[in-house]
């Protein structure tokens, strides 16, 4: 599947939001500033070859979902002074941040759709200043699987609702929604539900699927889906071919539907609390417990039935969410991942 030849496309990207999440609170270690993170994308480099941008969490301390347009001058400036690009944008759509429940009263969904409008205008806003010239704007439901269980059908179409409200705003700000599959998230928490979440909405130009292959990997263990599960409970990973057929049952259904892409490992456990229970433990693309060949894998999402790339999107973006810090700061971390990065391209990019 793999080709020897270097590929330009797509453009490789460094998430700046594992500064930030599951950071800052009280117990837990210090959140990295934007600067930091953004001094660690530009040092990491193999064979000459670097990350060409970043996708932004619009929350502060890194972006203010409120930032002015002297902040958003301020922050093109100090990405471009680093020959840097920013990508997808990441909407604060949950209650702690300012958002609500997209299947929640009409106060939260008033909340959640303001923050789709705020995110999108910092899109249009960065686009104008000319560091912005591809990505999404990434939402989720903002509400707990236990919530959404407690009335499915329902609160399924409640979420769609607010999702179509969401891609009006969006269109009106030439902007494009992905809904991230994590199995956190109520009617998104499998890969079935978030097919029939993505067919209800039906806005296919508008909204479609962001994937993150640690995210993914779970939908087929079905840790908060069990009757959607695709591997059985007692798997042996040893058994490539049958993890290969699961992962393409599931592209099967999603891959249509993609247009953002998160390249990461996962040793198959979850972690996490309060609003991200149970969420994707994410690891170093080579940690000897991770399940995936991620190169071999991240095929299975770029390329269609047929082999060929899909081209659906243009940049890739490194996902490390949860990484101590001291594995954040260390120059190996970054050669690894640039290395994994290089050769998911060359195995599954176009020219």
């Amino acid at each position: 599947m793999g080709t020897t030849t270097p590929n330009k496309y797509p453009a490789l990207h460094n998430a700046m939001w594992p500064g930030l999440v599951g950071k800052g609170s009280p117990g837990a270690e210090p959140a990295i500033d934007l600067e930091t993170m953004l001094d660690l994308t530009v040092a990491a480099e193999v064979d000459g070859i670097r990350f060409d941008g970043v996708d932004l969490f619009l929350f502060a301390p890194h972006v203010d979902i409120d930032s002015t347009g002297d902040d958003l001058k301020r922050l093109t400036d100090r990405i471009s002074s680093r020959n840097l690009l920013v990508g997808s944008l990441v909407a604060p759509v949950w209650p702690p941040t300012g958002g609500g429940s997209a299947m929640g009263g009409e106060e939260d969904r008033k909340k959640f759709l303001t923050q789709v409008r705020k995110a999108c205008s910092i899109g249009g806003k960065l686009r104008h200043l000319g560091i912005r010239r591809y990505g999404i704007v990434r939402i989720d439901s903002a509400a707990s699987t236990a919530d959404w269980a407690a009335d499915p059908a329902t609160n399924t179409r409640k979420i769609a609702e607010t999702f179509r409200e969401a891609c009006k705003i969006a269109e009106d700000s030439g902007e494009r929604l992905a809904a991230e599959g994590e199995i956190c998230w109520g009617g998104m928490h499998s890969w079935k539900r978030m097919a029939e979440l993505l067919e209800m909405v039906d806005r296919p130009k508008t909204l479609g699927f962001q994937a993150d292959m640690a995210h993914t990997l779970l939908f087929a263990l079905g840790y908060n889906a069990p009757e959607d599960r695709i591997l059985p409970d007692d798997f042996d990973w040893s058994q490539q071919a049958v993890l290969d057929q699961a992962i393409g049952c599931m592209t099967q259904a999603l891959r249509p539907w993609t247009l953002d892409f998160h390249v990461a490992q996962n040793d198959a456990t979850v972690k996490g609390s309060g609003a991200h229970d149970k969420t994707g433990r994410h690891c170093l693309p080579n940690d000897p417990n991770g399940k995936m060949d991620v190169i071999r894998v991240a095929g299975a999402w770029m390329r269609g039935d047929a082999g060929e790339p899909t081209g659906a999107f243009e940049h890739i973006c490194w996902d490390g969410c949860m990484f101590p810090n001291d594995v954040m700061m260390r120059p190996d971390t970054w050669r690894e991942i640039v290395s994994t990065m290089i050769g998911v391209r060359n195995a599954h990019g176009w020219n």
